[in-house]
């Protein structure tokens, strides 16, 4: 859940990059760290573990005024990937108001990408999260490489679901930033009731998203 501060105007959000070991999680937070530009973005912080790491960092570090005042800003983090660290997983997990689930598009990776997905949901029952309503994204990476799961036969498996799903090639930086963008959609069809963000606070659903997304740097290999 959101962190709001009545008393002093402040509303943090969290978000997190979830998924099975390699799947780009990483590489995502840091192509989208390296697309922003500078004022728009903290230092990019390492936690190590064992042959595994999470990485996080703040987007408008001072955040961005409402019209009515409220200081809106974001922090977002990755993951470690590998099963041995499934207690990072939850705690980083906790209160996380959306999550992008990074799978792996490569048809040997299914059973990963599907044993990654159920921990998703089952550590968010066991952190107090409401899995229906979570904000969540579901983004296929490596779209680069051979072996892959086709577009088609990818969004026949989910078309029965409700996340929206995109592809990706984080090495190269397409699809990180729509990814993204699509989640703070989500988030903020979640959450602009609950903070009466448009009613009370003047920002609307554009401006939500352009706030974090609109001023990214000019590099069409990463922003597409």
């Amino acid at each position: 859940m959101a962190e709001f501060d009545e008393q002093h105007g402040k509303l943090t959000l969290k978000l997190v990059y979830y998924g099975p070991a390699l799947s780009g999680k990483t590489t995502n937070l840091m192509r989208l760290h390296d697309t922003l530009q500078p004022h728009l973005k903290g230092e990019i912080m390492v936690l190590e573990t064992k042959n595994d790491r999470t990485l996080f960092f703040d987007l408008l570090p001072l955040g961005f005024r409402a019209p009515s005042g409220l200081m809106v800003k974001i922090k977002l983090f990755t993951v470690p990937g590998q099963v041995a660290h499934d207690g990072t997983r939850k705690a980083v997990l906790s209160r996380a108001d959306g999550v992008v689930f990074v799978a792996d598009s490569q048809q040997n990776q299914g059973v990963n990408n599907a044993e990654s997905f159920q921990n998703l949901e089952d550590n968010a029952a066991r952190v107090g999260l409401d899995f229906g309503h979570l904000p969540l994204v579901v983004q296929f990476n490596k779209r680069d490489l051979p072996g892959i799961f086709s577009q088609e036969e990818l969004r026949e498996r989910w078309q029965a679901t409700p996340w929206p799903l995109l592809f990706s090639n984080a090495l190269s930086g397409e699809g990180v930033v729509k990814t993204f963008e699509q989640l703070l959609y989500e988030v903020y069809r979640n959450i602009a009731e609950r903070y009466t963000l448009q009613s009370e606070h003047g920002v609307a659903e554009a401006d939500f998203v352009d706030a974090f997304v609109a001023n990214q740097q000019q590099n069409p290999d990463i922003s597409a």
